[in-house]
């Protein structure tokens, strides 16, 4: 095989494992600001929490409380079959827009609102598909 030929095959395969490289990353978005997300984002361990220092606590979203509940073990139930969560337009997540203020006054009411990241945050985890994880 001459050398003419063997170029194009290297360079087929460099572009090639170069390429395959990138198809195991998690959703990359932009978001405004420039910020961007590209790790997973867990329920579990990053959207929970959240919930837990400001939605769930004094009788807020918790069982028995005010829709949806987000206690701990309800809230991806409450949320995906109550209709908080919008796949095709995640933008447009009921959950994302309470808590961006685009609703009403932001989420929780305590006079600031989020910061951006934990909207944006949010946002992620809605895009990449408000998995149980």
């Amino acid at each position: 095989m001459s050398k003419i030929r063997i170029i194009p095959v290297i360079m087929l395969l460099a572009v090639l494992l170069v390429g395959l490289q990138g198809c195991y990353k998690v959703t990359t978005f932009v978001v405004a600001g420039g910020t961007e997300v590209t790790e997973e984002v867990s329920l579990t361990k990053d959207i929970q929490p959240i919930f837990n220092n400001s939605c769930n606590s004094s009788g807020c979203h918790n069982a028995g409380g005010l829709k949806p509940d987000l206690s701990e073990g309800n809230s991806f139930n409450a949320l995906t079959n109550g209709g908080y969560i919008n796949q095709e337009t995640p933008e447009e997540s009921e959950l994302y827009l309470w808590l961006s203020g685009e609703r009403s006054t932001a989420m929780p009411p305590s006079g600031t609102q989020n910061p951006s990241n934990i909207n944006q945050l949010v946002l992620a985890w809605i895009k990449q598909g408000a998995n149980n994880n």
